[in-house]
């Protein structure tokens, strides 16, 4: 029998995830008001129902204080249960927002990166309390539902840090929310080789060409055991997202086959890890 209540950010996914999680047998109810979760609770234990995933978020208002209260007393009862917090970035919050033109719950007539704010204060000892934190910043609907299916199902060793391999051009930015920035513009530049220019380094010709190369060949590996290195110290520090950066000049070539070569690692090891090449399209037409 497994009880979880999901919670987190607005805008991260959470319906989305109550919706997976009905996929995956689980009697779900979303935005019950929390003073009721104890009383469903004896409801639910002596039911037939096997697994319970209960919605709760900031859009209860004042009611979601008691949120607190009724995890104190399922704790006090010894019911085991588990609380999935999802999370993102303000950047994607507020793109999602946009898209949905929706007005965050607490922003009113405000901006919605002041509702944010508000939202973050009032979430941070209930993400002290969770047993899961999902970012799913870069996750696709797909990889989120992986996701829930090897935590809820599968039951595999979760430890809260999806890595986000991104690689970028310079001349485009570096992505705002990275945290590890790699910069292989030392490596020769396939855009210079009039055959392999119109590729990516997802083919074979770039990526034998950039991965081959003596520089590249001496420099993968300090790069992998230096991530190797920080990712356990990243998750001691409470850390659940670390993201990537790798950049070349345009993000269609050499950057792109590094990163690559460096989710395919990762995820041998068997870390959580997504991929997103974001500027790899952006010379196409120049070329």
């Amino acid at each position: 029998m497994k009880f979880i209540i999901v919670t987190g950010m607005s805008g991260a996914g959470k319906s989305t995830t109550l919706k997976f999680l009905e996929d995956l047998g689980f009697f779900c109810v979303d935005n019950m008001p929390p003073s009721l979760i104890p009383k469903f609770v004896e409801i639910w234990e002596n039911g037939d129902i096997e697994s319970v995933a209960l919605g709760a978020d900031i859009r209860g208002g004042k009611l979601f204080e008691d949120l607190y209260l009724a995890l104190d007393d399922l704790a006090a009862r010894d019911i085991k249960f588990e609380i999935l917090f999802l999370d993102a970035s303000d950047e994607t919050i507020i793109k999602r927002f946009k898209e949905t033109r929706r007005s965050h719950p607490l922003a009113k007539n405000d901006r919605i990166n002041v509702g944010i704010e508000k939202e973050r204060e009032i979430l941070t000892s209930l993400k002290k309390r969770a047993t899961h934190i999902i970012d799913t910043g870069y996750l696709q609907t797909r990889q989120l539902k992986e996701k829930l299916s090897d935590i809820f199902t599968l039951q595999k060793e979760f430890n809260n840090l999806t890595i986000a391999i991104v690689s970028f051009g310079f001349k485009y930015g570096v992505p705002e929310d990275s945290d590890l920035v790699f910069d292989v513009r030392f490596m020769p530049n396939p855009f210079y080789n009039s055959e392999l220019r119109p590729q990516t380094g997802l083919d074979d010709p770039v990526k034998n060409y950039v991965l081959e190369n003596p520089a590249c060949r001496e420099f993968l590996p300090k790069l992998f055991d230096m991530i190797k290195f920080l990712i356990p110290n990243y998750i001691n520090e409470g850390k659940n997202q670390l993201v990537i950066s790798v950049g070349c000049t345009g993000g269609r070539h050499r950057s792109v086959a590094v990163a690559a070569e460096l989710f395919k690692t990762l995820q041998e090891i068997g870390h959580s890890v997504i991929i997103h090449h974001r500027d790899i399209d952006k010379d196409a037409k120049k070329i």
